[in-house]
C-alpha cells in the first residue's frame, strides 16, 4: 500500500500494513471475505460468505459533540451509540452501482472492549461476473505506526484516497504485488479486478503533517500587508492598513490562488483525475464546500453537447468536496447521482444563462423555497445560513457543467470580487475538462473502430474449439494493425490468420482493416496458404509502399488432422502436444513481410493429434526493448503449455506470464485454437463458402 504526504513532506511507502479484503455481488452478499477481514471485524469466512454486507461491517462515524470530558477521545465516552453500517456504502449500494470508488474513516463498534478505528476503500467492479464492490479494510492504528506519524509537537492526520500507481515510488513493484493481496478468484477474473483497481487508483494514505497556527478569516490579506510593513517600519504599517493598500492586497490574493490553481490542474487527461483536481482546488482555500456537476454526454466521452441545456438535461454529480464533519453531505447530495434541476433554482438560472450566480446569505425563507423544488431531500440543512456562489463550466460557449461553492456562516459571504475569481477559476477549469473531454472521446472513436476492424469470433467451430485476445498498447491513440481472424473453408477447414501491419496508430489501424478483407476475399477461393499470401503482398504493392505487415496464414483439416502453414516475416506459432503437454516452436520458412516483395513463400504441412493446441500471436507480446527476442519467444512456449481450466483462463494465462504489469507500448493480438477434429463422415461444405474442393499448389 502506499502513501502521500502533503506538500512539504517526502512520499514515503508505507511497508507492509495487514489488509481485510472483502467482496460483495450485486444483491450486497458477500462472496468473498479473507483471513484479514476476519481477525480485524471479529467474524470468521463461513459465518460472513453469503450474508449482507452492510451487516457485516458493524461500524459507526464519531460524532464530533459525543466527546469523552476525561479522555477527550471522540465517541468513547459512557454508552456506546448503536452499531450501523457505513453511510457511505449504504447510500451508495442502494443504487446497485457506483460511478467512482470511495474511502473513508470508521470506528468498529466492539460488543466488549475498547472500540477500533478503521480505514477502508471501495471499489465498484465492472464487467462480467457477479462481483460488485471491493472494500479493503485496515486498522487506523497501525496506519499510525506504519507511517511513522504522530511526533511531539506536531498535529498528525491519516486520510485514505487513492492514486495513480505510476506517480508513487515503486510503481511498478506496486502493480506487480497488487495481486497478492486481493482474493483469489481464477486467473480471468482476477486480472479484470486487478486491472480495474489499477485504473481507479492504487489505495493510498493521505499523510499531513503540521502545526497548530491561527488563520484569519476567509482571504488572510494581511500577508501582504505584513511583507510591506516589514520593510518600511511602523510607519509602513500605519499606511498598509489603508483602503487601497488592502484592496490590492486582496486583489493579489486572488491572483496568487488562480494561479496555484492553474498549477494543480490539468496534469492529467484522464476525465475523472481532472474533475477530483478541478474540485478539490476551491476546498478549503476559496470554500467550504465544491461540488462539480457535468452533463451526461461529457461524463461519457460523446460528442460536443448540442444546445443549451433544459429542464431535461440530465446533469451527474461528479465530485463533492468539503471540509465539514464527515458523512454529512452524502446521504444529501451522493457521489454518482444523475438529476435534472428544477426551473426555479438557483442552479437552473447559472445553467441556462452561462452566467455565475451569486447569493451572499441564503436565509430561513429562501432556503425553504430552494429546497421546496427538490422531491425526496431536504437541501436547508446544508443551504440555510451559508453564502452560495454557482460558477458554469464552459468551453466554445457551451455551458459542460457547473461547481456549487458555499461558505459556511460565520466566514466572510461571497462578494462580488469572489465572483469574478470564481468565474476566473470556473473559465480555466472547463478548458481542462474540454480537453479531458475530448481525450476520452477520441480513445472512444479509437475503441469503437478498432472493435468494428477485429471480427466476432465463433469459439466452438466444427472440430476445433477458438479463444483471442487483443490488447490495445498505450501509443497512437490505442489503436494498432495487429488482427487476428478465423475463416471457414469448404470441408470443415479452417483458416487461421494473425497478422501485424507495420507501424502504430489510426493509419495503421485502416490498413489493417483493408488486409483482413483482402485475406477473407483470398480464403474464400480456397487458395493454398502461400498463394494467398503472394496475392495479398502484389495487393499491398499496388497500394503503394507504406503497405507492409507481417502475416502467419493456417489452414486446419479436423477430418485428416493436418495443418498447411505460410508465413510472411511472421512469428512461427507455438503447438501444445496433448500427449505429453510439452511445447514447440513450429519450424517455418520465415519468408518476408507483406509489401516486400520479390521473395516466394512455400507451404509447409504438419500433422497434429486431436487436443493439441495452437497458439498464435503478433510480436508486441514476446518483444522487450533491451531484450533478446529468442527469450520471449520461451516465456511463450512456457505460458502455452501451462495447464489451464479452459481456453480463456489459458490465454490469460500466457497474457499474465509475458506482461505481468499490464504496460506493453504494442497492441498485441492473440489466437489460441484446440485442434479437437472430427471424424471423415461429419466433414462438409462450411456455410456461406464457394463449396470447391480445397486445390493443389
Amino acid at each position: 500500500m502506499g502513501s502521500e504526504v502533503t506538500p512539504g513532506g517526502d512520499a514515503v511507502a508505507c511497508g507492509r500494513l495487514p489488509l481485510g479484503v472483502v467482496v460483495a455481488d450485486g444483491d450486497g452478499l458477500v462472496s468473498h471475505w479473507s483471513s484479514g477481514a476476519g481477525r480485524l471485524l471479529g467474524v470468521d469466512r463461513q459465518a460472513a460468505v453469503g450474508s449482507p454486507l452492510l451487516v457485516r461491517l458493524p461500524v459507526f462515524a464519531p460524532q464530533d459533540d459525543d466527546t469523552d470530558r476525561e479522555s477527550g477521545a471522540p465517541g468513547l465516552s459512557g454508552a456506546l451509540p448503536k452499531a450501523a453500517a457505513l453511510p457511505e456504502l449504504d447510500s451508495w449500494l442502494a443504487v446497485k452501482s457506483a460511478a467512482y470508488p470511495r474511502a473513508g474513516r470508521a470506528v468498529l463498534a466492539r460488543p466488549r472492549g475498547t472500540p477500533v478505528g478503521l480505514l477502508w476503500w471501495a471499489y465498484p467492479l465492472l464487467g462480467p461476473g457477479p462481483d460488485r464492490l471491493l472494500v479493503l479494510i485496515a486498522d487506523a492504528d497501525a496506519a499510525v505506526a506504519a507511517v511513522g506519524v504522530g511526533a511531539a509537537g506536531e498535529r498528525s492526520g491519516i486520510a485514505c484516497g487513492f492514486a495513480r500507481h505510476a506517480t508513487l515510488p515503486g510503481g511498478r513493484a506496486l502493480a506487480r504485488r497488487l495481486p497478492d493481496i486481493l482474493p483469489r478468484m481464477g486467473p480471468a477474473r482476477g486480472a479484470r479486478v486487478v486491472a480495474q483497481v489499477l485504473e481507479w487508483g492504487y489505495p493510498v494514505l493521505k499523510v499531513s503533517r503540521r502545526e497548530r497556527v491561527p488563520i484569519t478569516a476567509d482571504w488572510g490579506v494581511p500577508k501582504y500587508v505584513r511583507r510591506r510593513a516589514r520593510r518600511s517600519g511602523p510607519r509602513g504599517a500605519a499606511a498598509a492598513g489603508h483602503g487601497p493598500d488592502l484592496e490590492q492586497a486582496a486583489v493579489r490574493e486572488r491572483l496568487e490562488f488562480l494561479d496555484e490553481v492553474s498549477g494543480r490542474i490539468g496534469s492529467s487527461l484522464d476525465l475523472e483525475v481532472t474533475i477530483r483536481e478541478v474540485t478539490s482546488a476551491a476546498v478549503p482555500r476559496f470554500a467550504d464546500f465544491a461540488g462539480t456537476h457535468l452533463r451526461a454526454q461529457v461524463l461519457a466521452g460523446d460528442a460536443f453537447p448540442d444546445g443549451p441545456p433544459d429542464v431535461t438535461t440530465v446533469w451527474h454529480r461528479v465530485w463533492v468536496e468539503h471540509d465539514d464533519e464527515p458523512g454529512r453531505w452524502d446521504d444529501t447530495v451522493p457521489v454518482g447521482e444523475a438529476l435534472a434541476f428544477p426551473e426555479h433554482t438557483p442552479f437552473f438560472q447559472c445553467m441556462v444563462t452561462g452566467e455565475p450566480v451569486l447569493i451572499p446569505y441564503i436565509d430561513d425563507e429562501l432556503g425553504d423555497r430552494i429546497s421546496a423544488q427538490f422531491e425526496k431531500r431536504d437541501l436547508r440543512p446544508l443551504i440555510n445560513g451559508r453564502s452560495i456562489l454557482i460558477v458554469p463550466l464552459k468551453a466554445r460557449k457551451v455551458v459542460l457543467g457547473f461547481m456549487v461553492l458555499l461558505r459556511r456562516n460565520g466566514r466572510g459571504q461571497f462578494t462580488d470580487m469572489d465572483r469574478s475569481t470564481g468565474a476566473e477559476l470556473a473559465a480555466r477549469a472547463g478548458l481542462v475538462l474540454d480537453n479531458a473531454r475530448m481525450y476520452t472521446y477520441q480513445e472512444n472513436i479509437a475503441e469503437t473502430l478498432q472493435g468494428r476492424l477485429l471480427p466476432h469470433v465463433d469459439p466452438h467451430p466444427p472440430g476445433c474449439d477458438i479463444a483471442t485476445r487483443y490488447l490495445p498498447g498505450t501509443r497512437q491513440g490505442r489503436v494498432g494493425g495487429d488482427w487476428f481472424d478465423v475463416i471457414g473453408l469448404p470441408g470443415s477447414r479452417l483458416a487461421l490468420v494473425v497478422g501485424d501491419v507495420m507501424g502504430h496508430g489510426l493509419h495503421s489501424a485502416v490498413t489493417m482493416g483493408q488486409f483482413r478483407t483482402a485475406v477473407q476475399t483470398l480464403a474464400a477461393l480456397d487458395l493454398p496458404p502461400a498463394r494467398v499470401l503472394r496475392h495479398l503482398d502484389d495487393l499491398a504493392r499496388r497500394l503503394g509502399e507504406r503497405y507492409l505487415a507481417t502475416c502467419l496464414y493456417v489452414v486446419y483439416d479436423p477430418s485428416a488432422s493436418r495443418l498447411r502453414l505460410a508465413n510472411a516475416g511472421h512469428l512461427p506459432p507455438v503447438l501444445v502436444r496433448a500427449s505429453d503437454g510439452g511445447s514447440e516452436l513450429l519450424d517455418l520458412p520465415t519468408g518476408v513481410p507483406i509489401g516486400v516483395g520479390g521473395v516466394p513463400f512455400e507451404t509447409v504441412t504438419r500433422d497434429v493429434a486431436p487436443g493439441d493446441r495452437l497458439v498464435m500471436c503478433t510480436d508486441g507480446l514476446v518483444e522487450v526493448r533491451g531484450q533478446d527476442i529468442g527469450d520471449g519467444l520461451a516465456a511463450l512456449c512456457e505460458g502455452a503449455a501451462h495447464p489451464a481450466a479452459s481456453m480463456d483462463d489459458a490465454c490469460d494465462t500466457i497474457i499474465r506470464a509475458l506482461d505481468p504489469a499490464g504496460g506493453r507500448k504494442d497492441d498485441v493480438a492473440l489466437l489460441m485454437a484446440r485442434l479437437n477434429g472430427i471424424g471423415p463422415a461429419l466433414a462438409g461444405a462450411s456455410p456461406g463458402t464457394c463449396g470447391q474442393r480445397p486445390s493443389q499448389e
